[in-house]
Order: C-alpha cells, then structure tokens, then sequence
C-alpha cells in the first residue's frame, strides 16, 4: 500500500468502527460474497485491507478459520484487541503488505474491500492472491467505480476507482476464470455524492 496511506490508517484506526456507513457497507458485502460465492464452514479465508475487520466479524461463522491482513499496524492492533475481547477463536490477524511481503499459507477465499485504489502495484497483488488460493479457491474484490476524484477529501494518493472490465482483463492475464462483477453497495459521502461500489468474484 502506499506509505503515506498506511499512517493516515493509523491513525483513524481507533475511530474506524465509529463511522456507521462502514458497517452498513460491510453488511451488504457479506451478503453479496454469501450469495456469489459457495461457501462452506470448512472454508478457510484471507481479508486483505482488513481494516478493524468488521467484514470478517460479520462473516466468522462461515469459514473455520479467517487471517486478516493489512498494512497499518494501527487497524492490526485494533483486530487484535476486538478478537480477545469477542472470544472468537478462528480469527487471527497480521500486519502484512502484498505488495512487498509474501503470504506463504494456502487459503480457500481471499475477499478485499475497499483497499484496491489505495494499492500501487495491482497487477502484483492480484498475482499474489492467486498464489495463496488452493485450486479451485475464490478471490472477491469489492471496491469504487471509476470517480472523479471527490471520494477521497484530502487528496490522497490513490487510484479513482476502477473500470471493472480492466480489473477482468488483468484477473483473466494472472490466470482467474468464472470472473463476474455486479453494483453491491451505493455509498453517500459527506460532499452529498453517491460513489456506487462493485464487487468482482473470480476463481483459481
């Protein structure tokens, strides 16, 4: 992730869970990747860009164990702390970037929201994820459609969301098949803008 974002994380993780619309998106995430997705309680699952994890807190009845990534120590140690205060047993957290660190362990699903734009090298992390997958594992990506810009206020350096088709063209040059993408989310920011968010699925 782009260091400068990784500290601007950092320091908002303590407030992150304070901000509702990051739980309403969540809810209707893990309902759009419950619906896409087979799932079964055998699965095992990787959340890239976890944040505080509030997706995969949603979701820690549906897979028997769930790793949750990210590049901001802030976001890990508050994962941390949330997962000893729920006394949930099959969740563990880890502070490490895709786009310098290796993940050696092979995982059923890997599902990311919202972290693409803040990533420089997507064709990288994309290649990675595949790497983690088991055959036949699953990859959901959730994030902005293309944007003007206006989501992010502060002028951070990130992608202005995506042309879904250009993340299939790159998901089917890493290797992905069965790649579908369709509007999970609408999100209403601050500036009175609605950003409509997708989520793409492909399998290994």
């Amino acid at each position: 992730m782009y260091l400068i974002m990784t500290t601007i994380f950092d320091s908002r993780a303590k407030e992150w869970d304070s901000n509702n619309i990051h739980h309403v998106r969540s809810v209707a995430v893990a309902e759009r990747i419950s619906k896409l997705i087979p799932l079964n309680p055998s699965m095992t699952a990787l959340e890239y860009g976890a944040g505080t994890g509030i997706l995969s807190f949603l979701m820690s009845d549906k897979f028997s164990k769930i790793t949750l990534l990210d590049s901001s120590v802030g976001m890990i140690d508050v994962c941390k702390e949330k997962i000893t205060s729920s006394g949930i047993s099959n969740m563990d957290a880890q502070v490490i970037d895709l786009e310098v660190d290796q993940y050696d362990s092979k995982i059923d699903i890997v599902y990311s929201q919202m972290t693409f734009h803040h990533i420089a090298n997507v064709y990288h992390v994309v290649e990675s994820m595949y790497g983690v997958l088991n055959v036949n594992g699953w990859l959901s990506i959730v994030d902005l459609y293309q944007e003007d810009g206006t989501f992010h206020e502060h002028g951070e350096k990130v992608h202005h969301g995506f042309d879904p088709d250009n993340l299939v063209q790159i998901l089917s040059d890493v290797g992905f098949l069965n790649i579908k993408y369709e509007t999970c989310f609408e999100m209403k920011k601050s500036n009175g803008r609605i950003y409509p968010i997708f989520i793409l699925v492909a399998q290994k």
